[in-house]
């Protein structure tokens, strides 16, 4: 079993260029990855969804990537040479013109507009995608690990309210036979005060029929006890059981709300809440199991 939440991080350096991958995932009904990614590095989106894909199935997933040059800088300066001189050439003309030979410094010409241009080195996609994808890899495992380890708690907690709720189930079945016999004393001792004659045994007997087969629960608890038994198969299963899991845990309370419906008894009625509290809090649990 294992759990929908976790974090990853993974860091590579190689050839100068250093990248650093982080994920953070949380419960979603399927796979979905949501990728923020910088224009500059967005060729690697793909390089990601694919590690993420190949080993993981379910969750919302947030990827941030961060790429750095180490040792040397990823920006270049270009210089405009002829444009350089076309504003000394100019400089020359005025100074000419107003009869002054004082000319623009080297530094006063490097400020001018056009002159230096700052650029991004060209990054080498391919190098950069295949240290990517290694980091990427080891952040995903470094996540799968963290929801190994959060599904095995994940699994003790299930278990215990999935046991709380087996004993609240025998609790239910030992008490069942009992409501019927319980109808039928009471039936009896209304009946002795009401009416002064015997009432025949056999009209008694049809309405405690009748009784019995409107609150039968054997079915249901039936029904319940394999739902109960199912649920502890998929605590040894791997793969991705949790939409199974969520599945039959709406099947266990909709037998649970037909016992409360169908039996007529207080201890019973008792026994069906505390159920279906047990229930819910399984409910919440599945939720973040992939």
């Amino acid at each position: 079993m294992r759990s929908m939440t976790g974090c990853g991080r993974c860091q590579m350096l190689r050839d100068s260029w250093e990248i650093t991958v982080e994920l953070k995932a949380v419960n979603h009904r399927f796979l979905d990855i949501s990728c923020r990614l910088p224009r500059s590095i967005a060729f690697l989106e793909e390089t990601v969804r694919q590690s993420i894909s190949a080993q993981m199935k379910r969750g919302h997933v947030d990827v941030f990537i961060t790429v750095r040059r180490v040792g040397e800088s990823n920006r270049q300066v270009q210089v405009d040479a002829a444009l350089a001189k076309s504003y000394m050439d100019a400089a020359q003309a005025v100074a000419e013109a107003i009869g002054k030979a004082t000319l623009p410094a080297v530094t006063d010409v490097m400020r001018m507009e056009g002159v230096l241009t700052l650029t991004e080195a060209d990054m080498d996609e391919d190098a950069v995608a295949a240290l990517c994808r290694e980091a990427a890899d080891g952040a995903v495992s470094q996540l799968c690990d963290m929801r190994d380890k959060e599904g095995v708690n994940l699994r003790a907690d299930l278990s215990a309210h999935l046991e709380a709720a087996a004993a609240l189930r025998e609790k239910i079945l030992l008490r069942a036979p009992g409501v019927v016999e319980d109808y039928r004393t009471r039936l009896q001792q209304k009946l002795a005060q009401l009416v002064t004659d015997a009432v025949e045994p056999q009209r008694l007997a049809q309405e405690v029929a009748i009784l019995a087969d409107r609150c039968a629960i054997d079915e249901e608890l039936s029904r319940l006890d394999s739902h109960i038994g199912q649920m502890r198969k998929f605590f040894e299963a791997k793969g991705e059981i949790g939409k199974k899991m969520d599945f039959l845990i709406q099947e266990m309370n909709r037998e649970a709300n037909t016992i409360g419906s169908k039996a007529s008894d207080a201890q019973i009625a008792q026994h069906v809440v505390d159920l279906k509290s047990e229930i819910e809090k399984m409910r919440e649990q599945v939720q973040n199991v992939e």
